[in-house]
């Protein structure tokens, strides 16, 4: 059995697709390969990590469409021709339409920085969401795998993990420690979870086979 081939979109940095980068290198992807890293913009630094690793890249700049559907046609034809079983969003932050998830039902995973479902959904991304987390004076934040689905941050959870809100934290300082301490560590394993064959969808719960 061949490896899954495994997409990471990116519009950003790319830390998140470092920490998968670098999990492939320690062996803990299991049965999947980092086959493309696609961007929505040029020039972002996700396609040097890319390069830096080996990694083919694409570039499918959203200003090039005319609308989300032509966008999402296009994405879709991508990966279907690059024959990508698994797609991962990595700090994507284009919006993408039904065309996309049908052609890849339960095989789009995204790493949100809150435990969901608090503070998710529409215009929490980025620093918005440590922002909002701080205002409410939670204790405990953390991070969240979850399936894409059409509605926004609604899908099926696969892993969570929590991290420790402490009084003097920043939305920066905040950020940082979920990054190193949640999402880093849950996304990679996910995707193995993912490429192992032991996710199972039902009811629009996550079911992990083999625990």
């Amino acid at each position: 059995m061949g490896k899954k081939r495994i997409a990471v979109l990116v519009s950003g940095g790319g830390t998140n697709l470092q920490a998968l980068i670098d999990a492939e290198k320690r062996g803990e992807l299991g049965n999947g390969e980092i086959s493309l890293v696609l961007a929505s913009k040029p020039g972002v630094y996700a396609l040097v990590r890319a390069e830096n690793n080996g990694i083919a890249s694409q570039v499918l700049a959203r200003k090039d469409y005319a609308s989300i559907a032509e966008y999402s046609k296009a994405l879709a034809d991508t990966l279907v021709a690059e024959k990508i079983d698994l797609v991962v969003l990595a700090g994507f932050l284009t919006i993408i339409d039904e065309q996309v998830y049908e052609k890849f039902p339960n095989k789009i995973l995204n790493v949100h920085p809150a435990l969901i479902p608090s503070f998710c959904g529409k215009g929490f991304y980025g620093l918005h969401v440590h922002e909002a987390a701080l205002e409410k004076g939670v204790k405990l934040s953390g991070a969240t795998v979850h399936i894409v689905t059409p509605e926004c941050d609604a899908g099926p959870i696969v892993m969570q993990k929590a991290v420790e809100v402490k009084e003097d934290d920043t939305p920066e300082t905040l950020q940082k420690r979920i990054m190193e301490e949640a999402e880093w560590k849950i996304l990679p394993a996910s995707v193995k979870l993912f490429c192992d064959d032991r996710i199972e969808v039902v009811d629009n719960k996550v079911f992990i086979k083999g625990v």
